[in-house]
């Protein structure tokens, strides 16, 4: 197999035709979503937690196998022993890459500078972290079973002699304003992963940048589109479509399944985000009912920053004197607010679940 040489964008002779009853609903789907996003006060508050449960999808892609309770269990209890922390590892990278870049584009446009820097967050002590976290590769890569020798590989990537010239019109492109940018976006995806830049941590870094291309064109109004989900249920048709650009020119198979992607998931996590904001709002008229308290937000919002945490981590995140917040704690474990799934020891905190939001999120 030879190397692919992506084409250069903006991809000419496009099938528009093809999109045009995918690309307004996807565009209506993705409207209705961003106005609930509009509508929340703190959506960065509210809706962590889904970005954690991305950081966990877009990781199983790739072949991770910690879950979203991993996670959230680790971070609650740092201490703990476990066969999948290197995973769990994998995944707050992911969500540092992802919180870099969001700071980023606050002052700038995505520029390969910022992927770089992405990229050295996202591999940093991790598996992958000897292949160069941050810079460009400087040498052939190959995709394969593992062990696979590139005379065996189902896809080589351009050269690293081209890569330079193939990244500058990918960034060029960015800024290109196309036809429709859910198109582009489609586009953007998949020539990432075409040009397969660094020599690990492509796919994930790939399906950051969704969310932050949308958010950077002002689709959404907050960089919290995740896309995972979707593509982890359908990752052999995924692949597939991928492939079939460098085998068959296949723009048109790829565009029709990435925009049919953003319609299920758009109405997804609409249907999510909806869950969180009524939940958000019974639980704090009912926390109010029950403590009087002054801190009745800070109480709320922390329970909805973290499903599963400990005591100690929720008096430092919000910022509530500790007695009077283990007396709220107590209330709602009492209540069936929350659940204690670890009873602490001596100095060792409780560790507690606040079910019906988990419940939503995974």
């Amino acid at each position: 197999m030879e190397q692919f040489i992506p084409n250069k964008l903006p991809i000419e002779k496009l099938g528009w035709e093809k999109y045009i009853k995918y690309v307004g609903q996807a565009n209506a789907e993705i409207a209705r979503f961003d106005g609930i996003l509009q509508s929340m006060l703190n959506p960065a508050v509210l809706l962590s937690p889904l970005t954690t449960n991305e950081a966990v999808l877009s990781s199983k892609i790739e072949g991770t196998q910690a879950t979203l309770e991993d996670v959230f269990t680790y971070e609650a209890n740092p201490d703990l022993v476990t066969s999948k922390h290197d995973d769990i590892q994998e995944v707050l990278n992911y969500r540092k890459a992802m919180s870099f870049a969001i700071d980023w584009l606050k002052e700038r446009p995505i520029t390969l500078n910022m992927i770089r820097q992405s990229h050295a967050l996202l591999l940093d002590s991790v598996r992958g972290e000897t292949k160069n976290p941050g810079e460009f590769r400087k040498t052939q890569n190959w995709i394969g079973k593992f062990g696979t020798l590139i005379e065996e590989a189902t896809y080589i990537p351009p050269d690293p002699v081209v890569l330079r010239d193939c990244l500058e019109n990918f960034e060029k492109y960015l800024l290109y304003e196309e036809k429709d940018i859910l198109v582009q976006m489609a586009v953007i995806h998949a020539q990432f992963e075409l040009i397969h830049p660094f020599l690990d941590g492509n796919g994930r870094l790939g399906r950051i940048l969704i969310p932050l291309f949308l958010y950077n064109k002002g689709i959404i109004a907050s960089p919290m589109f995740y896309i995972s989900e979707y593509l982890e249920e359908n990752r052999e048709i995924y692949t597939t479509k991928l492939n079939n650009i460098s085998l068959n020119n296949d723009w048109d198979g790829w565009i029709i399944f990435f925009l049919n992607a953003i319609i299920e998931q758009a109405k997804r996590n609409t249907t999510k985000v909806k869950a969180i904001l009524e939940l958000y709002e019974s639980k704090k008229k009912k926390i109010t009912e029950l403590t009087h308290s002054q801190f009745v937000i800070n109480i709320v919002d922390s329970l909805f920053k973290m499903p599963i945490f400990n005591s100690t981590d929720f008096i430092e995140i919000s910022n509530i004197p500790k007695a009077s917040a283990i007396r709220y704690l107590n209330i709602l474990v009492k209540e069936e607010i929350l659940t204690i799934v670890e009873k602490g020891k001596g100095q060792k905190p409780n560790i507690m679940i606040f079910n019906k939001l988990f419940e939503i999120i995974k």
